[in-house]
């Protein structure tokens, strides 16, 4: 469903939920993990539903996850780089005692 036209593109190397795999460079976080076919990338905080990107856009903050520790980073707003940690979220974040 989300492929590149440009098979000249480059790649990088990230890993989601441990998961390592190359994606093309100069796309967002959630546009290359819809091309690798995953689709959930958080549950919701009541009920724990799975979520998916939904608008793309930055709007609906349906695709949070987590990149390289920092929790709440909208997937659609956030170019992948090469060595990128991306973890899916599970209900309401986290609060550090110390902030």
């Amino acid at each position: 469903m989300f492929r590149r036209i440009d098979k000249t593109a480059d790649t990088v190397a990230i890993t989601f939920d441990g998961i390592p795999m190359r994606v093309d460079i100069e796309q967002t976080v959630a546009a290359a993990l819809l091309s690798q076919g995953i689709s959930t990338l958080r549950t919701s905080v009541v009920c724990d539903r799975p979520r998916a990107p939904y608008c793309l856009m930055g709007v609906c903050f349906e695709c949070l996850v987590t990149i390289d520790g920092i929790q709440n980073r909208q997937a659609c707003m956030t170019v992948v780089r090469d060595g990128m940690a991306i973890s899916s979220q599970s209900g309401a974040r986290s609060l550090d005692e110390g902030c």
